[in-house]
């Protein structure tokens, strides 16, 4: 990750109650989103194990599930994780790591996973983005999120709380090659303005597949 693991963990650690209380509704207020999700819940339908990868307290996996996927979700912040056990008891969440994910290969038919890969520095997105490759089915799904941009973003507090957390965004031809380097195809990549609500940098989202036959 771009800041050591127990940085990263202990600043989302520190602000996961307020965090969770922004964040759990936020799709009510965003009908792009809504309407990426509901695609992606009909594809992936009755066929295997979905994860959300950065699942903060589990408002993507809620959506999903409900739409009829089913869900999972792992974070790396331990307090991220209770809140998505508590918000989303039917859901199983767990404490990982992007980098080292701790799942069988193929053992996934689809990963989501909304600003997550915003906390890798650039030198990382690859491998992070073939441990999602490992670990999904061959003809799996994959859709992510990120901020569009160049350069990275500092915060130092949150919520009134100290904090250490980059950003680093990401350009699309930049990200289509991180993922095409991973080893995925059929590559689509969408943005969208930011909501007035949101922090202003424009939203893109890509969804890729591991191919059904690895050469």
């Amino acid at each position: 990750m771009n800041k050591s693991k127990s940085e990263l963990e202990a600043s989302y650690d520190r602000v996961a109650d307020e965090y969770a209380d922004e964040f759990f509704r936020e799709l009510e207020r965003k009908p792009f989103d809504r309407e990426l999700l509901d695609a992606f819940a009909a594809s992936v339908r009755a066929r295997g194990e979905v994860c959300e990868i950065g699942c903060g307290p589990g408002h993507i996996s809620r959506y999903l599930q409900d739409r009829g996927a089913t869900m999972r979700g792992i974070d790396l912040s331990g307090e991220m994780v209770k809140w998505a056990q508590r918000l989303n008891p039917d859901i199983s969440f767990a404490q990982d790591n992007m980098l080292e994910l701790n799942l069988p290969d193929s053992s996934l038919a689809a990963i989501v996973s909304f600003y997550a890969i915003i906390h890798v520095e650039r030198d990382k997105v690859t491998r992070a983005l073939q441990e999602m490759n490992r670990v999904l089915q061959p003809g799996g799904s994959l859709l992510i999120s990120f901020h569009g941009g160049e350069g990275m973003l500092h915060r130092d507090e949150w919520y009134d709380k100290p904090i250490s957390i980059d950003v680093t965004l990401f350009g699309r031809d930049e990200m289509l090659g991180y993922l095409v380097s991973a080893g995925f195809e059929d590559v689509n990549i969408v943005k969208r303005e930011p909501y007035e609500f949101e922090y202003p940098t424009t939203r893109v989202y890509a969804s890729a597949k591991k191919p059904t036959q690895v050469l």
